[in-house]
């Protein structure tokens, strides 16, 4: 048995190993893949003792139904991406501005909010942005960026509108404590509308500037729409009604996502008739172990006693004044997302909210501080992490502080908008 003074640096060491773990996830040192600095960290937790074997296996098998997800969810976007799909729904986006960026920003926008809501907010900070990028090429637009930030924000504030709009919200609401889909509609329509709302309305105010410095061109050529690029849009569709389905009858959506990813992907090869091994290269499989590996540092942290603390204290706030306990949970929330990355932060407070009942307008608080919070900074979510990865691979930058500036204006308004109704409907 460990006596208390060796506990207790055994937690300090869990925590000193997880820390570092996660800022190698959010900075990359040597521009390593977040993965290596994950999967680094457990692997150090392992061969120190300070996680048992068991209970890291554990921990990798609670992603399950994540990794099921992602697959699919990554296999269509892939599938879009390499058919041209949103290639094809950027250049008519172009068409219908006519010639207005105001108007081109809107439908870029609108655009977002469907890519988020119907595919994740993964999706749209990998597969939209470029495709942002090219249709703003196109249009022969000065200045990408007020168009390009779009994919960021939007992804972030449109990604609790359904369970399937961010893998966070299978994280936080795992293991069986994802609400049906007509409670999670209740719960969570207004709020989401409001934060779309607020969010469009204040990159609006801070980028018209720039907007209205900016001339497009009004005759952009339109790829033309290949049957695997119809295929790919109608598997995407099906998915969405699928998903929509599974989530009303209560049922894990890992499994039929990665069905209707497997099921597209045969149909296009087989109309196409390519090559799989190409589809496959094109997907960021890196993703799939880092989530592996938070898993791990979240585990590793549940034995420090963490978890029960957290959710002891909102069990407490909950009963003793529970408007206000949901909205500094989802305030706390929203800016811890920011300093550890959503995907761990809702690691910890999906464990924290299984731990005890809650109501469940502070439930919801918490998945918006996970889903709406990482709109402040650069390092606040993976969808940001990759949109910016996306960026570098057209050679645009985006700096922290910049970000850090525009996020304090775009998601304080919004996260205090979506928390306030939430603290009324509750």
């Amino acid at each position: 048995m460990m006596d208390l003074q060796t506990w207790a640096r055994a937690d300090n060491l869990i925590w000193g190993i997880v820390g570092l773990s996660t800022a190698g996830v959010i900075m990359r040192p040597f521009e390593w893949p977040e993965a290596v600095w994950a999967l680094a960290g457990a692997a150090l937790l392992l061969a120190l003792g300070l996680i048992p074997a068991d209970v890291a296996w554990t921990g990798v098998l609670k992603g399950l139904d994540v990794y099921l997800f992602l697959t699919g969810m990554m296999l269509l976007s892939e599938l879009a991406r390499k058919e041209g799909l949103f290639d094809w729904l950027a250049a008519l986006a172009v068409a219908h501005a006519r010639g207005s960026p105001q108007r081109l920003f809107a439908l870029i926008y609108a655009i977002g909010i469907v890519v988020t809501v119907f595919l994740s907010n993964d999706a749209t900070a990998v597969v939209l942005t470029p495709a942002v990028f090219a249709a703003t090429r196109a249009a022969k637009v000065k200045d990408p960026l007020p168009f390009l930030l779009i994919c960021a924000f939007i992804a972030n504030a449109a990604s609790f509108v359904l369970p399937i709009s961010n893998p966070a919200n299978l994280v936080v609401f795992g293991g069986g404590h994802m609400p049906p889909l007509l409670d999670w509609l209740r719960l969570f329509t207004l709020p989401s509308i409001l934060a779309i709302g607020v969010t469009f309305a204040a990159l609006w105010l801070t980028q018209r500037r720039s907007l209205a410095a900016d001339a497009i061109a009004a005759d952009v050529p339109r790829p033309a729409l290949t049957p695997g690029a119809r295929l790919a849009g109608a598997g995407i569709v099906a998915t969405a009604i699928l998903l929509a389905a599974a989530s009303a009858l209560d049922l894990d959506l890992g499994l039929p996502t990665l069905v209707a990813g497997v099921a597209t992907a045969v149909l296009v090869v087989c109309v196409n008739r390519d090559n799989p091994a190409e589809i496959l290269r094109g997907i960021s499989w890196g993703v799939l172990p880092l989530v592996a590996g938070l898993f791990i540092l979240v585990e590793a942290m549940a034995q420090t006693g963490v978890i029960g603390l957290l959710a002891s204290a909102l069990q407490q706030a909950a009963a003793n004044a529970p408007r206000e306990a949901g909205v500094l949970a989802g305030t706390m929330t929203a800016f811890g997302t920011n300093l550890v990355n959503n995907l761990p932060a809702g690691l910890i407070a999906g464990s924290a909210i299984q731990a005890g009942p809650l109501p469940g307008h502070v439930a919801a608080s918490i998945l918006v501080g996970i889903d709406l919070g990482p709109n402040l900074s650069v390092t606040g979510s993976l969808a940001t992490i990759l949109w910016l990865a996306a960026l570098r691979r057209d050679g645009q930058r985006v700096g922290a502080w910049l970000f850090l500036r525009l996020g304090i204006v775009v998601m304080t308004p919004a996260l205090a908008a979506a928390l306030a109704v939430l603290a009324w409907l509750g």
